[in-house]
């Protein structure tokens, strides 16, 4: 049975940072007390898709300030459909850092969040002043062909890795520098299921609904002993569903090709009362092949990520719009084989109120079918 909450309160401002608002619960939670407060929140979602088998890998990023974020794209092994019988692993490593501060639009000098207290049912506004985030992401996707045009699709986070820096205690006497509460693990897996609707000689357009189940850890304590924020989790706790379609053309068969991919995700609750914003990406590029072996891809991909929920209550400083260059790579190292790197440049970034945002990103992964 799930606790009755009050809805959280801003009190009128007082001095300075001193005069934060807390919220209450109907039920003060005894675990509160001897202890100190928690660390950050946010999420700034997000998630790589690189990969043979892009089903809608933006279950894995989260995107907020104390959170993390990973790079979000499409990779060129994506656009190939699999034969029946036909396996594709692709192992990927993706490294970005949240280090821009930015408010709406605009960089700013000082980001400060507020604190998810999940033991007492609070929201405390101003609460972190974030320095970075620095997310290393680990992760195979599989793909096998169960006929000639459906395949079973599979996502496995081998480790996903958050590294964070803020003060804590904000505009207290307590106000101290810490870089202990990040974390490392095993993320949230998924399967789904992809099937191609129109397979002609110039022309693939494809569809794919897949689930996130989870695997992943999401109550590691903080240096304090508290739930730490859930974008510094490396799971969600939630069961979460998405959806995603695909057209490519075959402008000059063999030698380039070009997209449009669009993917919705639906995020549900946790059992903490926890819900991450809803997110969709629209992504579109061109992959040229001068070569029987080399290619290279460019491609612009948008993401607009809603706000958090906690309690029902919409979490200030999360949710965002972002908008990348992604340049890329591509060898046919043998039969079978592809290697590939991209870059992720930010060229439009928007935020709510005060988050993170991040900078320049990495993936580099080797794709083989069998």
């Amino acid at each position: 049975t799930k606790k009755h909450w009050v809805e959280p309160q801003v009190a009128p401002a007082g001095r300075g940072r001193e005069a934060r608002s807390v919220a209450t619960t109907a039920t003060p939670s005894p675990a509160r007390h001897g202890r100190k407060r928690a660390k950050c929140m946010n999420i700034l979602h997000g998630g790589c898709v690189p990969a043979a088998v892009e089903d809608v890998h933006a279950f894995r990023g989260r995107e907020a300030t104390c959170g993390s974020t990973q790079c979000f794209f499409v990779s060129d092994t994506q656009s190939s459909f699999g034969h029946k019988g036909r396996l594709t692993l692709d192992l990927s490593y993706r490294y970005v850092v949240q280090s821009r501060m930015m408010s709406g639009a605009h960089d700013v000098t000082e980001v400060l969040t507020p604190k998810v207290d999940f033991e007492a049912g609070v929201l405390e506004p101003d609460h972190h002043r974030e320095i970075r985030t620095r997310n290393t992401l680990v992760q195979v996707d599989l793909s096998y062909g169960l006929t000639e045009r459906l395949a079973l699709t599979g996502v496995l986070p081998l480790v996903n890795s958050k590294y964070h820096e803020h003060f804590d205690e904000v505009g207290t006497p307590s106000e101290h520098f810490t870089r202990t509460d990040g974390s490392s693990g095993f993320g949230d897996a998924q399967i789904g299921v992809r099937a191609a609707f129109l397979v002609r000689s110039r022309d693939l357009f494809l569809g794919g609904l897949s689930v996130k189940l989870p695997t992943g850890e999401y109550k590691l304590r903080d240096s304090e002993g508290a739930i730490n924020e859930p974008g510094l989790q490396p799971g969600t706790g939630s069961v979460d569903v998405a959806g995603l379609l695909q057209y490519v053309r075959q402008v000059v068969p063999m030698r380039l090709e070009a997209f449009v991919s669009g993917t919705y995700r639906h995020n549900r609750e946790n059992d903490l009362d926890y819900a991450l914003g809803d997110q969709a990406t629209l992504s579109a590029g061109l992959l040229h092949r001068p070569g029987t072996r080399f290619g290279w891809s460019v491609q612009v991909n948008a993401r607009h990520a809603a706000r958090d929920r906690f309690l029902g209550i919409r979490v200030p400083s999360t949710g965002s719009t972002l908008v990348n260059l992604t340049p890329g790579v591509r060898l046919q190292a043998s039969e079978g084989t592809v290697l590939y790197a991209h870059l992720q440049l930010p060229v439009q970034q928007r935020v709510n109120e005060a988050q993170l945002a991040p900078r320049t990103g990495l993936a580099l992964g080797m794709a083989r079918t069998w």
